[in-house]
């Protein structure tokens, strides 16, 4: 009978990469966001906005990986009012996106960064269902068994340099068109982005009140 060889640290850190990679590259709200950012404030604004992405990646990575089954079985028991609330989270964030005026790409300056991060980390957080999501795929990439607690760090850390991998690259592609926009292209940017994120929020209720039913 063949003897499975022990997981080196090295391929621990590119499986959790690879599951960082799985969960942030799906369509979803926060990569419009990314996108959208990007397009109207640089490259910075998408990259930090990845960043809140992928800190609460990280952090539902984390009770997965640790298998936190209290925090787990919260998150499945509450998953209706977490849905709820996330979803009109993003429908408030998408009528903002629609209506408001865009920055002019002539104009170089720079807001808070703060809420770039804070928005994306929100929108992630808000999501119950990606620590369900990181389960499934570390069980799919052999991680689902119990390790020590410093081989678990690693692997954390993994899912995070995947997460922001994906940022940096989607930003960096993103940020290449930004010379092929104009004012009245941005506008209409702006409310591509705001009808994007308001349906997804309205489909995450709609899911929130499937799942109750």
């Amino acid at each position: 009978m063949d003897i499975p060889h022990p997981i080196t640290d090295l391929e621990l850190l590119f499986r959790g990469a690879l599951a960082g990679l799985a969960i942030s590259a799906p369509v979803g709200p926060v990569n419009v966001l990314c996108i959208s950012r990007t397009l109207t404030k640089g490259r910075a604004a998408g990259v930090i906005s990845g960043l809140g992405a992928a800190t609460a990646d990280t952090v539902y990575g984390a009770i997965a990986g640790f298998s936190i089954s209290f925090v787990i079985e919260f998150l499945m028991r509450e998953e209706f009012w977490i849905r709820l609330c996330g979803g009109a989270l993003l429908i408030a964030i998408g009528i903002f996106y629609y209506f408001k005026k865009p920055q002019s790409l002539g104009d170089e300056s720079r807001g808070s960064a703060h809420p770039d991060f804070i928005s994306a980390f929100l929108l992630n957080l808000t999501n119950p269902t990606t620590v369900l999501s990181f389960l499934a795929v570390l069980a799919a990439l052999g991680m689902g068994h119990h390790r020590a607690r410093w081989l678990t760090v690693l692997l954390i850390a993994g899912i995070f340099a995947g997460a922001m991998l994906w940022w940096i690259v989607l930003t960096a592609a993103t940020s290449r068109f930004r010379d092929r926009f104009d004012d009245k292209a941005m506008l209409w940017m702006n409310r591509i982005a705001g009808f994007a994120i308001g349906g997804f929020g309205i489909v995450t209720i709609a899911l929130s009140r499937w799942h109750v039913n």
